[in-house]
C-alpha cells in the first residue's frame, strides 16, 4: 500500500481542497454507514483521527453512521469476571450470561467511547444499540451458539431521523429477539451490512487490520464485481477472516447497497482517501455503474 505524507504548505493544501470538489459534491447528502473496529479502538490517537474523519464527513454534507465491534473488550472483561467461554466450530457460544457481558461492554464501555470522541472533535453523536426502537431483530444464527443473533428484521426510521437532525448515530451491534427480554450479539460487520442495506446506503466501509481483497499473487484488488468475489472465494485465495467480510458485502448489495469497500483502517484519514480522493484505502466491491474516480 503506498504511503502518503502530508504537507502544510497552504498551496498545496488550497491545491488539494480544490481537487476534491467533485468527491465533495458526488457525496453530499449520501448515506455512508462506516464499520469502525480492530486496533484503532484501543489507541486514543487512532480514536480521535477516526472521529475526527467522522465529523469532516458529517461537516461536508455527508450522512455517516457509524457501527462498531467490541470483541477485545469483551474478551478482557469476561477474563477478569472469570466467565468461562465455550467454542463450537471456533465460534463462542453465548449464554445469557455471556450476552449480559457483550451488552454490558458494546452499548456502554465501546459505544459510549466512540461517541465521547465525536463529541470531543466538534460534532453531534448519540449512541444507541439495535435493541433501541426495534432498529435489529434478530434470530438465532445457530442454535447451538446460543445469544448469537442474525438479523431479520430492520427498522432504521430512527437512523434516518438522527442523522436528518445533523446528529451521527454510532450503533453497538446488539439486537433484540422476537421473544421477550431476549439479547442477541450480532457480528459487527453483519450488522453494518444489514443497517446499509435496510438504509440503501451509497458506501459501506468495512474498516479493517489489513490492505484490503488480495488476489492469488498477495496484491491487493482495488476493485471487484460480486463475481469476482464469488470466483476467488471458490479457488480459496478468499479464505479465513475475509470470508465473512465479503459475505457481508455481497449481501449488502443484493439489498441495495451501491458499492461496499474493504479499507485498512490503519492508514491514517483512510474514510476521507476513499470518498474523497482517486488514490482510495482498499477494495472496492460493486456492481457496474458510471463513476467520477478513474480508480472505481
Amino acid at each position: 500500500m503506498k504511503k502518503l505524507t502530508m504537507t502544510h504548505d497552504p498551496a498545496t493544501v488550497a491545491r488539494t481542497l480544490s481537487e476534491a470538489l467533485p468527491y465533495l459534491q458526488r457525496y453530499a447528502g449520501a448515506v455512508v454507514v462506516v464499520k469502525f473496529g480492530g486496533n484503532a479502538m484501543g489507541d486514543d490517537a487512532a480514536m480521535a483521527e477516526f472521529a475526527r474523519d467522522i465529523v469532516l464527513m458529517r461537516q461536508v454534507g455527508v450522512n455517516p453512521v457509524v457501527v462498531h465491534g467490541g470483541g477485545p473488550m469483551i474478551n478482557d472483561l469476561l477474563a477478569k469476571l472469570g466467565v468461562q467461554s465455550r467454542f463450537v466450530r471456533g465460534k463462542r457460544v453465548t449464554d445469557r450470561q455471556t450476552v449480559e457481558v457483550v451488552e454490558m461492554v458494546l452499548s456502554g464501555l465501546v459505544n459510549k467511547r466512540i461517541v465521547q470522541a465525536i463529541n470531543d472533535q466538534g460534532g453531534r453523536a448519540v449512541g444507541i444499540s439495535g435493541k433501541d426502537d426495534d432498529l435489529m431483530v434478530c434470530e438465532p444464527d445457530d442454535p447451538e451458539l446460543g445469544f448469537v443473533g442474525r438479523p431479520v428484521e430492520m427498522n432504521v426510521q430512527v437512523l434516518r431521523d438522527l442523522y436528518g437532525a445533523g446528529i451521527i448515530p454510532v450503533v453497538a451491534p446488539v439486537g433484540t429477539g422476537r421473544n421477550d427480554n431476549e439479547t442477541f450479539n450480532v457480528n459487527g460487520d453483519t450488522a453494518a451490512g444489514a443497517i446499509a442495506g435496510a438504509l440503501k446506503a451509497d458506501r459501506l466501509l468495512l474498516l479493517t487490520d489489513v490492505a484490503g481483497v488480495k488476489d492469488a499473487a498477495g496484491q491487493v484488488v482495488t476493485q471487484l464485481s460480486p463475481d469476482d468475489v464469488r470466483r476467488l472465494t471458490a479457488a480459496g485465495v478468499i479464505a479465513g477472516g475475509m470470508i465473512p467480510k465479503t459475505e457481508t458485502a455481497l449481501a449488502a448489495l443484493e439489498a441495495g447497497v451501491r458499492a461496499v469497500v474493504i479499507l485498512d483502517g490503519r492508514i491514517p484519514n483512510a474514510c476521507l482517501l476513499e470518498l474523497f480522493t482517486d488514490h482510495g484505502a482498499g477494495s472496492l466491491i460493486r456492481s457496474t455503474e458510471p463513476r467520477i474516480k478513474p480508480r472505481r
